[in-house]
């Protein structure tokens, strides 16, 4: 399928079926699903990024598939000035490779602050530095992807 806006995104859904969330760093990807009534995400791994971007898709389309997921939302990391910088042009690019690869809808979602508000929740719970760098990442794909689960259950009640 192709980049859908996440107000479309309900008449794509079936009635079940996961979401993944996903948070694309430089060195790693975290990724969150969620439960199959789409009210809950939760972290799932820290995926490395391969040389190619097929050794680094593929294993995403796997998961979506064992998951029997309904689509991906990929977070966006915009300037806070709502304007497409370095890093949010790769990700808008990453899209556009990963629909190539899967049928699913994929939603593009603001993602500011999702990963300085992670590590600011570690810190309170006084996570290591190890630890934070450990689960920061698919952590931060939870934010994302919960930030959308809930605008969704909004989108529904309208």
């Amino acid at each position: 399928m192709s980049l859908v806006a996440l107000d479309r995104l309900p008449d794509l859904l079936p009635p079940h079926g996961a979401l993944i969330g996903l948070d694309l760093g430089s060195k790693v990807i975290g990724v969150a699903v969620s439960d199959i009534l789409r009210s809950i995400a939760s972290p799932h791994l820290g995926h490395p990024r391969a040389k190619t971007f097929a050794k680094t898709a593929q294993p995403l389309v796997d998961l979506a598939t064992r998951e029997r997921a309904a689509g991906f939302i990929i977070g966006l990391p915009l300037n806070m000035d709502g304007s497409d910088g370095p890093s949010a042009q790769s990700a808008r690019a990453f899209a556009r490779n990963l629909a190539a690869l899967t049928p699913l809808p994929i939603v593009l979602w603001d993602e500011r602050l999702s990963t300085a508000a992670v590590t600011r929740t570690l810190l309170d719970a006084d996570a290591s530095r190890r630890r934070r760098d450990e689960v920061v990442d698919k952590m931060a794909a939870a934010y994302i992807l919960q930030g959308a689960l809930d605008r969704l259950r909004i989108l529904k009640r309208s």
